[in-house]
């Protein structure tokens, strides 16, 4: 699924640090091969707001004007400087909002504009830190009344999906670590 806003900023920047483009080229770009347009519900009126969004903050700026016969114009666009600054910042920012990896999805895809080793150093506190609140919870007794079942089942639930998550992180901080991605 296409993710917020502020990555479909990071997801817009990043196309446009490797060509000027215009937002239906784009739409259809991210239609091909998997439907990311429709998968995220990115409409091309939605598109053209988030155009219009980065250029009031500066980030990218129309550069041209398509004109052809019996079509409508296409306004075409270009990272600006400062978009081309702060495209690595939002990319870190990204790494360290998201709570599952496929939060990151657009970060990943992006990777070549961030510094790998700030990357990991962000993962490797993501997973003490889950590490952390895991053993925390792990040293909590709950009271002897309730439903043993239910607290049970939540355990191994729980217990089940810390472990894999952590699992993960470590595989793609492996990854990252010797530029499988």
């Amino acid at each position: 699924m296409l993710p917020p806003t502020k990555q479909r900023h990071n997801l817009l920047l990043s196309k446009l640090m490797e060509d000027k483009n215009y937002p239906y080229k784009l739409k259809k770009q991210l239609s091909e091969p998997i439907p990311l347009d429709r998968l995220g519900g990115l409409t091309e009126s939605k598109l053209y707001y988030h155009f219009e969004s980065l250029v009031k903050q500066g980030l990218v700026e129309p550069v041209e004007v398509i004109k052809e016969e019996h079509r409508p114009d296409k306004q075409v666009f270009a990272i600006t400087d400062k978009g081309r600054e702060e495209l690595p910042k939002k990319i870190y920012k990204l790494f360290e909002n998201a709570d599952e990896i496929k939060d990151m999805i657009v970060g990943l895809a992006n990777i070549k504009y961030v510094d790998r080793d700030k990357v990991v150093d962000i993962l490797e506190r993501k997973v003490k830190s889950i590490k952390a609140i895991w053993e925390q919870l792990g040293n909590f007794e709950p009271e002897p009344k309730g439903n043993e079942n239910i607290r049970e089942f939540l355990e191994g639930y729980f217990s089940t999906r810390t472990d894999h998550t952590i699992s993960w992180f470590e595989e793609l901080i492996k990854r990252i670590k010797t530029k499988e991605l």
